[in-house]
């Protein structure tokens, strides 16, 4: 690493189901954060890293910021608010295939106050016309002293994802290696096998129960001299319906769910994976203080 090496703290912000975590994979490279179409997927800021032998750039992914319906939703929103805070550039996302509205404006008003450059990206420009975007470009750019720079992007097909490297890298100051060089995130592996799971069951199954499930992994245990892992997790889901249905008709769906999930850790992991899922009712878990501490929401 030479003397002109630049580092930096990176907070990505927005409003749900923009393409955040869509976004910070593509930038790093790797399965790092769940996706899904509903929103409020993420919910705590998780650190991923981009490194090069020029920089090192430490994104915060946050939870989509809303108006909160319980304490695990202020929880999440005071985890995106919260992360604005000592970072070197923030990045907010507008999803451009939607209209731009209040709430979206709301969000880079909060950047308002800040010192540190605020880039503007607008995800999503697969799906509009060029003219559309020169319009929505030229009405944002009505509100320029809110940002220093517009970058229209496609997170899912990586247009344009060089052109916001490179800005990054020119608001980024000189500065250290904060991470080893071969480190893509900075949560426990148990973490991103929890998220996995949980991925699966917002993808399976309807749109009522996802936010009410969690996933805690109680176990994870290499076996010895030989190349597979057996974790046990549980799924904690708010009522004995929701706990009907992701468990599904003879075990059908709670047994889809743990080969998806499977097929996904084993190439997290690189080895063979034996895991064995239970579901439990834990009611109004989201209100429970004791709850989301145990689950990692602090």
């Amino acid at each position: 690493m030479g003397n002109n090496f630049k580092s930096g703290f990176v907070t990505i912000i927005g409003r749900p189901n923009v393409g955040k975590s869509t976004l910070i994979n593509r930038l790093v490279g790797e399965r790092v954060t769940i996706i899904s179409s509903k929103p409020q997927t993420t919910r705590n800021s998780i650190r991923c890293i981009y490194t090069t032998n020029e920089v090192q750039i430490v994104f915060i992914d946050t939870p989509g910021i809303h108006k909160p319906r319980h304490k695990l939703g202020e929880f999440m929103v005071s985890s995106a608010t919260q992360s604005l805070k000592g970072v070197d550039v923030i990045v907010v996302v507008l999803d451009c295939a939607d209209e731009i509205g209040v709430e979206d404006m709301e969000i880079v008003d909060a950047t308002r106050d800040i010192k540190s450059p605020v880039i503007l990206v607008l995800n999503k420009i697969d799906k509009i016309s060029k003219a559309k975007l020169q319009s929505i470009v030229a009405e944002l750019s009505v509100h320029e002293d809110y940002f220093d720079s517009i970058i229209p992007i496609s997170a899912a097909e990586g247009e344009n994802i060089d052109e916001l490297i490179k800005e990054l890298i020119k608001n980024l100051p000189v500065g250290p290696l904060y991470f080893p060089d071969d480190i893509y995130t900075d949560v426990p592996e148990k973490f991103i096998v929890s998220e996995l799971v949980r991925e699966k069951i917002l993808e399976l199954t309807s749109d009522e129960v996802p936010h009410g499930t969690a996933v805690e992994i109680t176990s994870m245990k290499e076996r010895e001299q030989k190349n597979i892992i057996d974790i046990e997790a549980t799924i904690y889901c708010e009522k004995d319906s929701h706990k009907g249905i992701i468990i599904g008709k003879q075990g059908k769906m709670l047994k889809e769910i743990g080969v998806k999930a499977r097929a996904d850790i084993e190439n997290l992991l690189n080895c063979q994976t034996n895991l064995q899922l239970w579901v439990k009712v834990r009611k109004n878990w989201r209100d429970n203080n004791s709850t989301l501490k145990n689950l990692g929401y602090k």
